[in-house]
């Protein structure tokens, strides 16, 4: 069976079980050959803007005998996709900035999705932001390390576009820059990873120090207020009932 990286494994595992997935950005098209082979979901439309990975996917696809399961588009984001047609849709290994445009110029298809995991590489707490403000509910998460860097990851639902102020801020600050969920779950891989951010500040700070001008007062406030918030969430690990 087709072995995926860690991000990739992390990513198909939040989409469960679909009839038909749409994967955009499917380059050589590994999450709908796996999700095939899994049993996972029972049809697949792999869509990518550009030709050559179509290609390398179309290539996939006939490797594991799936030509009449995997239909592969051209397609730039969510443009070929009918609303509906797909129930679950996976967009990973993009920047947060170009995810949040092709979610917005394809509202109706993912709209009508049942499961929509992301995978942003950039902008992740304005991409958590963007999916409350357009109605979506962050409804898994998981994160993983692979080979220096850390990959975050959700699933989203449409559930109606908020009414009010109140609904749009509904999670705090915190929540949307590390992820309400994995804070919820005690996420050992988002331990790691506020360790890891409360060292780089940490010498960021020390840094900034040594070089004590008026002008990087505001940086050094910033930075301070960071390193609490990161300590706040790290207390949560401590109290944690096992």
């Amino acid at each position: 069976m087709l072995q995926l990286s860690k991000r990739l494994q992390a990513v198909a595992s939040l989409v469960g079980e679909a009839g038909v997935l749409a994967d955009v950005g499917t380059d050589h098209g590994y999450i709908p050959v796996h999700l095939l082979a899994c049993g996972k979901v029972k049809q697949a439309i792999a869509m990518d803007i550009n030709p050559g990975p179509l290609t390398r996917a179309r290539n996939h696809i006939r490797q594991y005998g799936m030509e009449t399961q995997i239909e592969t588009r051209l397609s730039d984001g969510l443009t070929a996709l009918r609303p509906g047609e797909a129930d679950a849709i996976v967009i990973a290994g993009m920047g947060g900035a170009l995810m949040m445009r092709i979610l917005s110029q394809g509202e109706l298809p993912a709209r009508a999705a049942k499961r929509l995991v992301c995978q942003p590489q950039s902008e992740i707490y304005a991409f958590r932001r963007y999916l409350l403000e357009h109605g979506y509910e962050i409804e898994a998460e998981d994160m993983v390390y692979e080979e220096g860097k850390y990959y975050s990851m959700m699933a989203a639902e449409y559930k109606g576009m908020p009414e009010s102020e109140e609904q749009k801020k509904a999670l705090s600050e915190t929540a949307l820059k590390y992820g309400p969920l994995l804070i919820r779950q005690y996420h050992p891989v988002l331990k790691q990873y506020l360790r890891y951010q409360r060292e780089q500040k940490e010498k960021i700070l020390t840094r900034l120090e040594e070089h004590a001008r008026q002008d990087v007062s505001r940086r050094q406030t910033e930075i301070k207020r960071e390193l609490a918030e990161i300590e706040k969430l790290l207390e949560l690990w401590k109290e944690q009932v096992v």
